[in-house]
Order: structure tokens, then C-alpha cells, then sequence
């Protein structure tokens, strides 16, 4: 069962991520701009990891393996 909290913390990420990332546009930062997107990508990448492992470990369990 997909967990809210994992479903908030992926949206809270991409939502600050786009603000942020306007933000440095329109200042004219768009290295800045880039940085901050590829950041928030690879955070968003950290969290899904680690649930995916957890996803691996629990098929294991049921199939025994």
C-alpha cells in the first residue's frame, strides 16, 4: 500500500524545487536554476531508493527467497 507520507514528501520536494527555481529564472540565475532542479531530482531519487529496497525486501519475505 503506497504510503501518504512518501506521496507528500515527493510533492513538498518538486513544489519547493519549481518555486525556487522561477525564482532564479526570473533574477536571471538560471545556472543556479539548474543546480537547484538537478538537486531536487536526485533528493527526490534518495527518498525513492530507500522505499524501493524496502519494496525488495518485502517481495523476498513473501516469496522466500
Amino acid at each position: 500500500m503506497l504510503d501518504i507520507t512518501l506521496l507528500l514528501k515527493v510533492a513538498g520536494i518538486g513544489i519547493l524545487v519549481v518555486v525556487l527555481s522561477q525564482v532564479l529564472h526570473k533574477a536571471g540565475k538560471e545556472e543556479y536554476a539548474t543546480l537547484v532542479s538537478l538537486t531536487g531530482m536526485v533528493l527526490v531519487l534518495v527518498v525513492l531508493v530507500g522505499q524501493l529496497g524496502e519494496l525488495i525486501d518485502i517481495v523476498k519475505a513473501v516469496f522466500g527467497l
